[in-house]
């Protein structure tokens, strides 16, 4: 089995245009290298809140104004933080899948998920189809 290392992803390579089999060596490591790279960006962000606006904070203003807009911006960023820590998990799970050779397939129906949705949303786990069921079915059990 080739190793991440030991693949060369040429630099305009595009799994649109990759002829070859679903998910080889190529298209994995591209994928895989987008997900490392999109981790990288969130965990630096992510240090820069801590850094320069939550440890910046200070909540205990003498205008009760001042005091609520400082508050309510540190719970937006606590919750921006939240969902980006949630993202990550997810990042990491699907490089899992990569290593396993279980990526780029929807989890409903076993089919090959289109690239153009793993462009542009690499953490997908199901088929557009597949998500467009899913969110009929969510928004028909919402109704009831």
């Amino acid at each position: 089995m080739a190793t991440p290392d030991s693949v060369k992803l040429p630099p305009d390579y595009d799994p649109e245009k990759d002829k070859g089999e679903f998910m080889n060596l190529i298209m994995k490591e591209y994928f895989r290298r987008q997900l490392i790279s999109w981790r990288e960006e969130l965990l630096k962000e992510s240090e820069a809140t801590i850094h320069d606006t939550l440890q910046g904070t200070e909540l205990q203003k003498p205008d009760l104004a001042d005091r609520a807009s400082a508050e309510t911006d540190h719970a937006l960023e606590l919750r921006t933080r939240d969902r980006e820590r949630k993202l990550i998990a997810k990042i990491n799970s699907t490089l899992r899948k990569i290593d396993e050779d279980e990526y780029g397939y929807c989890e409903e129906t076993g089919e090959p998920i289109g690239i153009a949705r793993l462009k542009a949303r690499p953490i997908a786990s199901l088929s557009i189809e597949a998500q467009e069921r899913h969110e009929r079915m969510e928004k028909t059990q919402r109704d009831d």
